[in-house]
């Protein structure tokens, strides 16, 4: 698929894939794409990442997942912004569940795919979409982009449109150009200035805090040693220890583990001082691991696996780590992922995630629209009650 969208003072283009795109482009839009709260840099949508899933094969049109980013460009050619975006014949994948839209729209009569994503692939991170530089145009620029989406949807006989996972600044974006807003909810921690994991700990109601400190005692009570592992010691040994960690924990959940063993090399070869390995030992050998991401500001945790079972490793390795790591970097916020309840009693908090939705059927637009205005109402109201709840100490709190 290919085409070109036209305006006065910028051309949208969609590429069909990011070889036809140069590096420094895509990750000059990318960068500078972040507004607010956000992190200055995000990982996930950089020409490094990105490019890992397509030139491994985990994104293609085999696995449903076709290429088709939308640029702008300014009259001198310059790539003045960018989308990620995918021609989709499923909903696997995303971390946004919409299958029941696309039952029901079947069950209608209607055809639910193909169906445009503009996302990162099998990533649950709140992030730029609309990767647009920020300055005087780049209102301008995103509305190009979104007319160049819907443009293309029609091209495409496409469904939908689904931009998920999104920074404040893309969200108003597409609402304000009449897209749906979705909600749904995850777990950060939030570094308030601690100097080290006790200083963590000392924030925490005192059961909290001696459940924590026995989880993580028993984590390590078989003579499992912790590893960080960054930057150029990633070997692929450290990888091939790691996908087997992976395939086993991905089989086992969703039946099929969406990443590749060339994949987890790519991203070593390109963005290695991005990328955080937590990796456990026993008796000489890697029984367990996760991996993360590290922003400017952020550490995102991302995949974790084992071969072995053992009490608490998961919480040891996927989230204590990665405070203390977050601590030692001085980074504000660790984002673990998506759901998990289980989380808040670690002292993770709940923050609320946000998507945005464009229906082409009308019907189906007005039904969708009614259900997600009680949904973004039950999450908000889950959200106040998580908060309340959250095991952080109060003044009436006597330790």
């Amino acid at each position: 698929m290919a085409g070109s969208f036209h305006s006065v003072s910028f051309q949208v283009k969609i590429a069909q894939g990011l070889k036809a795109v140069p590096a420094a482009g895509w990750d000059a839009c990318a960068v500078a794409a972040g507004s607010g709260d956000d992190d200055p840099f995000n990982p996930f949508v950089s020409h490094a990442f990105l490019s890992a899933l397509e030139d491994s094969g985990c994104v293609a049109p085999e696995t449903g997942w076709m290429p088709v980013h939308a640029l702008v460009e300014d009259r001198t050619g310059r790539l003045v912004g960018a989308a990620p975006c995918y021609l989709k014949s499923h909903s696997m994948g995303e971390y946004v569940f919409d299958h029941s839209w696309a039952d029901a729209y079947t069950r209608a009569g209607g055809r639910y795919y193909p169906k445009l994503q503009v996302a990162v692939p099998f990533t649950p991170v709140t992030g730029p979409r609309l990767l647009v530089p920020n300055g005087p145009q780049a209102a301008g620029i995103r509305s190009h982009l979104i007319s160049g989406l819907r443009a293309l949807r029609d091209q495409a006989g496409a469904s939908s449109i689904h931009a998920t996972f999104l920074q404040r600044t893309d969200l108003e974006a597409f609402t304000g150009q009449g897209f749906l807003q979705r909600d749904d909810q995850q777990f950060h921690w939030f570094n308030e200035g601690y100097g080290s994991f006790e200083d963590f700990l000392e924030a925490l109601a005192s059961r909290k805090r001696k459940a924590i400190r026995r989880e993580r005692r028993d984590a390590l009570a078989d003579g499992i040693a912790i590893e960080w592992v960054t930057g150029g010691d990633i070997t692929e040994a450290h990888w091939d220890a790691f996908f087997a960690f992976y395939m086993d924990t991905g089989s086992r959940k969703w039946g099929r583990p969406y990443l590749n063993r060339q994949f987890f090399s790519l991203i070593g070869e390109r963005m290695a001082e991005r990328i955080l390995l937590v990796m456990a030992k026993r008796e000489g050998r890697y029984i367990a691991g996760a991996i993360n991401f590290i922003g400017e500001r952020r550490l995102y945790g991302r995949n974790w696996g084992c071969i072995e079972e053992h009490p608490f490793l998961h919480f040891e390795v996927c989230y204590y780590q990665a405070i203390e790591f977050a601590i030692a970097r001085g980074l504000d916020r660790v984002e673990a992922g998506a759901q998990g309840e289980h989380k808040l009693a670690r002292g993770y908090r709940p923050v609320i995630t946000s998507s945005a939705h464009d229906l082409a059927d009308p019907s189906l637009r007005r039904a969708v629209q009614a259900y997600l205005e009680q949904e973004r109402l039950y999450v908000a109201e889950a959200n106040d009650e998580l908060t309340e709840a959250a095991p952080f100490r109060r003044n009436r709190d006597k330790d």
